[in-house]
């Protein structure tokens, strides 16, 4: 398989693996709660780094998951107090804990790839030349062989909690009434988030990681009401935006993630405009006849 065709299945992957729990952030109004733990989550690999030195260890991944977990906890507890409304509170937890981790970064690992660019804006077009070699066979690249993992992952945590976090989104009320402990759902779902976010921006960044897990979930909201339909609209979306970003940015020699990021913008602009209950073009007619 050539270095393109693996760059394009990569994205792929992590699209759909990202859509999966965006979808229930969109309906939850929790979207920039993503930003936060796809940036803070780089502090627990620098704590787990400085702990281990060893960037192959899965304590690095453990200590990022905590670490996104940590976030929504100290989020909700200051949203919690009813002094700070929780955009807010996220404006403030996030930012402090993403500084810690590049001030380390900046003072203890610069000889170290721990790079705050690569962060952000991921390595997508190196992902094929990382490979995976298990017992002496190369079983592919790294990041297809984790994408594919957490696509499983949330594939299979949505398909076996579905009517749950299907109720604890729209009426957390029955939810608790009907014994669903909408508590732990949600903080399986946060943990879903944080562990995606940990997984997928080693090859993509953390940009790219809240482009694909908030605006394919966005987008789909605005061309139906039915949950199911949503989702795996929402993943196709995705799909179509890691693809056609790939071909943008060959054809203008640009950032691959950037090239994917701006495409699930064009692409949520197109459904606002033209999508046939919710879009701009739409709602216009409507008033026209009324």
């Amino acid at each position: 398989m050539s270095p393109q065709l693996e760059v394009q299945l990569i994205a792929i992957v992590i699209a759909a693996a990202c859509a999966l729990p965006g979808v229930f952030l969109v309906l939850r109004r929790m979207a920039m709660l993503s930003d936060a733990i796809s940036h803070t989550v780089i502090l627990g690999i620098v704590l787990a780094y400085f702990l281990t030195h060893d960037l192959g260890s899965p304590l690095l991944f453990v200590g990022a998951a905590l670490t996104g977990v940590v976030t929504v906890l100290l989020v909700e507890m200051l949203s919690g107090t009813r002094l700070v409304r929780e955009d807010t509170a996220i404006g403030l937890v996030f930012p402090v804990l993403f500084s810690i981790a590049v001030i380390l970064i900046s003072l203890y690992a610069g000889n170290v790839h721990l790079d705050t660019d690569s962060v952000l804006l991921g390595e997508l077009a190196f992902a094929p030349f990382d490979r995976m070699v298990v017992a002496g066979i190369d079983i592919g690249p790294r990041a297809l062989v984790v994408g594919g993992g957490l696509l499983v992952l949330n594939l299979a945590f949505i398909g076996l909690f579905y009517k749950e976090l299907k109720l604890a989104t729209f009426d957390s009320g029955l939810a608790t009434a009907l014994g669903f402990m909408p508590v732990v759902i949600h903080y399986l779902l946060m943990a879903s988030v944080s562990v995606t976010a940990v997984g997928a921006f080693d090859a993509v960044g953390s940009i790219l990681v809240i482009a694909l897990m908030i605006a394919p979930p966005a987008t789909a909201y605005l061309l139906t009401d039915r949950l199911s339909r949503m989702i795996g609209l929402s993943v196709v979306i995705g799909m179509l935006s890691a693809v056609s970003g790939y071909w943008l940015a060959r054809w203008l020699d640009v950032s691959i993630a950037g090239s994917m990021a701006a495409m699930t913008g064009v692409l949520f602009g197109g459904a606002w405009l033209f999508a046939p209950g919710r879009g701009l073009i739409a709602a216009a007619r409507r008033r026209e006849l009324q």
